[in-house]
């Protein structure tokens, strides 16, 4: 695969798990959003600003070169510190500016050594890390949505699959 089929598939998938978080965003009250089962537990909201967090880092710091000051530990403690809409506006910010670093890449800045939180790898260990990351997250979202929503709200992503 050629490394711009790679970079495209990647944008695409961020973009696709914003339109997920998007739709969960949209059934869940303010209160729902830092909703949690136990203090141990991060609410939508905590996840919402650890991506933020983690895509800031990883990407446009890490492969855009821009100074990035993370505290990393502030994201699972906010408790109602900010609206959902601002939590979804920052991400989608961040998500939007992430996506036009991960197009300008070019095959050396895939292949060059990198290193964030402690971990080694290249630019393409640090384009993967963000959109598995990102994955795991919307997936914890989604959970959460369709708990909180009840059975009574149908939040389908694959509509085409009913039938399988």
């Amino acid at each position: 695969m050629d490394h711009a089929k790679l970079l495209r598939l990647s944008t695409d998938y961020l973009a696709q798990y914003l339109r997920k978080i998007r739709a969960c965003l949209d059934l869940l009250t303010e209160d729902q959003v830092w909703w949690r089962p136990h203090p141990r537990c991060n609410s939508v909201g905590n996840l919402l600003l650890h991506l933020r967090g983690n895509v800031s880092q990883w990407i446009l710091g890490g492969l855009g070169g821009e100074p990035i000051k993370r505290e990393r530990s502030l994201e699972f403690t906010a408790d109602r510190t900010a609206p959902k809409a601002e939590l979804l506006a920052g991400l989608g910010g961040i998500v939007e500016r992430a996506q036009a670093v991960i197009t300008g890449l070019g095959e050396q800045d895939l292949a060059a050594p990198r290193s964030l939180q402690g971990y080694e790898t290249d630019g393409l260990g640090v384009v993967l890390h963000v959109v598995e990351h990102m994955s795991y997250h919307t997936g914890q979202i989604v959970f959460v949505a369709k708990q909180l929503a009840g059975e009574e709200t149908e939040l389908e992503f694959y509509p085409q699959r009913r039938r399988e």
